[in-house]
């Protein structure tokens, strides 16, 4: 049973339908199909056609191009957790012969390998597969065109690569690995390498007369891994779901948070955003969005996730350019999260505090920066600067007694508690950083010692 505000309201549903309506008409689209999810169930999809054919609804296929990386880059994570390939891993450990083995697999994921964008000719989107039936008919002469790691420049071969990475790791075929391991355990049933019915057709429209063209549908074969599939609206916002939260099925949130988290920057002009593994992650309206854009002859798709908001938007259409899905797609993202902000889940108290972390809390100083340590829900140590911007983290209890920071400037870097010889706290050392309770507190503790005079005023 839902809640009454788990449902959009009737203006909200109104407005997502009418960007739709107005995309489908002003890109002269034959049918576009969207979905809206939030805090992972689907909560509106809608349609519209120019009523050539069937009436598309959320369960009917498209193509969903270039989305398909994120599928890829989620294989690529789960081998890395299983411990059976490592990102910083040259691929010429697990797939020698390719001739550009010394790319690592996070460069590839990423797309700072240095590959060249496109297979040689003829266009591979419209040529069967046969023609490349092999890796070196994919990678062509002059496979590397940049130096490796200095620049992000997407590579469709370079998750060529990583399907037949994957593929020699698991010793099965992408699609079947993909099926098990992603598709099967998410429920994604309407997720296919090749189209089921109901599916839509793929067409392109004259630029200068409203007149249709039907598109070829080619099998990729090894390019596959970049692009082959086709999907749903409602499969869509499902695996946007799992973008947010993660599976233990099929990869756990820490991991999915590495898909989100950038990896290199954009090539010039290319993205307002970056590149993480396998997703994109812009900024649109205030608010970061990730997931793919993706398009083949006859199709264009959009999938963005908001994480703050808990909201997800997936649009797929039958045409094979003029409507920017992406651009639609993270505008329903939009309209949702500013009509229905997200409700907070309700403040709770601790069910036990810690003692000693509780006396740790409060204002530190680091020089005469006040900041303000806090213990969070999670068990975990806040570090910030009492007011204004500056350097501060979330920290995680490590193993070794120390305190591991998980962002911002102090990422990786240890906080440890430093004690007198009689228990009490003499100070807090971050990265060699010493933070004391008083501003430059007298006491060994402060690197350069301070002043034995103390603090005094101009004339003194």
């Amino acid at each position: 049973m839902t809640e009454p505000w788990e449902d959009l309201l009737p203006g909200t549903r109104r407005a997502l339908f009418h960007r739709i309506a107005v995309a489908q008409a002003e890109a002269r689209v034959p049918s576009v199909v969207a979905a809206v999810a939030r805090e992972g169930r689907t909560v509106w999809s809608g349609a519209r056609s120019g009523g050539n054919g069937p009436a598309p609804d959320a369960d009917t296929q498209y193509r969903i191009g270039s989305i398909t990386k994120t599928f890829t880059a989620v294989l690529v994570l789960r081998l890395r957790d299983e411990g059976l390939i490592d990102l910083s891993d040259p691929l010429e450990k697990h797939l020698p012969g390719t001739g550009v083995g010394e790319v690592t697999v996070a460069q590839l994921l990423g797309h700072s390998a240095g590959l060249a964008a496109e297979s040689p000719a003829p266009w591979w989107e419209r040529t069967p597969a046969a023609l490349r039936p092999e890796l070196v008919d994919v990678l062509g002469e002059r496979p590397v065109l940049h130096p490796t790691g200095r620049r992000h420049h997407y590579s469709n071969p370079g998750f060529t690569l990583l399907g037949s990475l994957i593929e020699a790791v698991r010793g099965a075929s992408w699609e079947e690995v993909l099926r098990r391991e992603v598709l099967e355990p998410l429920a994604m049933d309407r997720t296919t390498a090749r189209p089921v019915a109901p599916a839509a057709d793929g067409w392109a429209v004259h630029p200068w007369a409203d007149a249709l063209l039907p598109e070829p549908v080619e099998d990729l074969g090894l390019m596959a891994p970049a692009g082959q599939l086709w999907s749903t609206a409602a499969d869509l916002c499902r695996f946007g779901g799992f973008l947010v939260e993660g599976d233990e099925n099929v990869l756990s949130a820490a991991s999915v948070a590495e898909l989100r988290t950038p990896a290199a920057a954009p090539e010039s002009g290319q993205w307002d955003g970056v590149y993480g593994f396998g997703t994109q992650v812009i900024r649109q309206s205030g608010r970061t969005l990730v997931g793919h854009t993706g398009s083949l002859p006859g199709f264009v798709a959009g999938l963005w996730v908001s994480v703050e908001d808990g909201v997800a938007a997936a649009v797929l259409a039958n045409v094979t350019s003029g409507l920017a899905a992406g651009s639609v797609a993270a505008e329903l993202v939009g309209i949702v999260a500013d009509a229905e902000p997200r409700i907070p889940e309700p403040w709770k108290p601790l069910p036990e505090v810690d003692q000693d972390l509780l006396a740790l809390t409060g204002p530190w100083y680091w020089g005469t920066q006040p900041l303000v340590l806090k213990l969070t829900a999670d068990g975990g140590l806040e570090l910030r600067p009492l007011r204004g911007g500056g350097r501060g983290s979330a920290f995680a209890a490590a193993a070794d007694g120390g305190w591991t920071g998980l962002d911002g400037y102090y990422a990786g870097e240890t906080l440890r508690v430093v004690r007198r010889p009689d228990g009490a706290v003499s100070h807090l050392d971050l990265g060699s950083f010493v933070l004391t309770r008083g501003p430059y507190e007298p006491g060994e503790a402060v690197p350069g010692g301070v002043d034995e005079a103390g603090w005094r005023g101009l004339g003194e």
